[in-house]
């Protein structure tokens, strides 16, 4: 549950998933600690079902607690390009406009505005405090109430960039 919001997680971090991936999914959670076990648990939901969003949030969360912010991004870049393809919406980031879609509503959208969030915190990890920048500035245009808490992140970008226990 979402302290903020009052979502279920399952509304932000891309919906329900078919039973066979939801499978999968617990399966590489319970190997957490065999994080061989785990990544390959998580790329077999991917190949089963690419269009999941679960999968690509599972991912992006995955290899950022294991500081592997290429990977991490790569997969929340992924992300955000299957999520725009279901909701309609610009290729790029930059491209989309409150108008496009309604970002508040359960569905692709809003996952897709809450994996920008989880972007412009990987970018500030690696220490691209530009991007960072214009993906939260992106997130507030879309979310001007920020009810996803991107602000959480922009007031992080002015001081040094935490370590991924702080985004838990």
């Amino acid at each position: 549950m979402n302290l903020f919001t009052g979502e279920s997680s399952r509304a932000l971090f891309g919906g329900d998933a078919p039973e066979s991936v939801t499978r999968l999914l617990h399966a590489a959670a319970a190997a957490h600690a065999d994080p061989v076990q785990a990544e390959a648990l998580l790329w077999s939901a991917r190949l089963s079902a690419p269009g999941c969003l679960a999968v690509y949030f599972a991912q992006y969360k995955f290899y950022f607690y294991r500081r592997r912010l290429e990977e991490a991004e790569q997969c929340a870049r992924d992300g955000l390009r299957v999520a725009a393809g279901q909701a309609r919406i610009g290729r790029h980031w930059r491209e989309v406009q409150g108008g496009d879609a309604d970002f508040s509503a359960v569905g692709p959208a809003r996952f897709w505005l809450f994996t920008l969030k989880a972007l412009a915190f990987i970018r500030l990890r690696r220490g691209d405090r530009a991007e960072a920048r214009a993906l939260l500035a992106k997130a507030a245009q879309l979310d001007p109430a920020d009810n996803l808490g991107a602000g959480v992140i922009a007031s992080l970008e002015g001081g040094s960039a935490p370590g991924p226990e702080a985004e838990r």
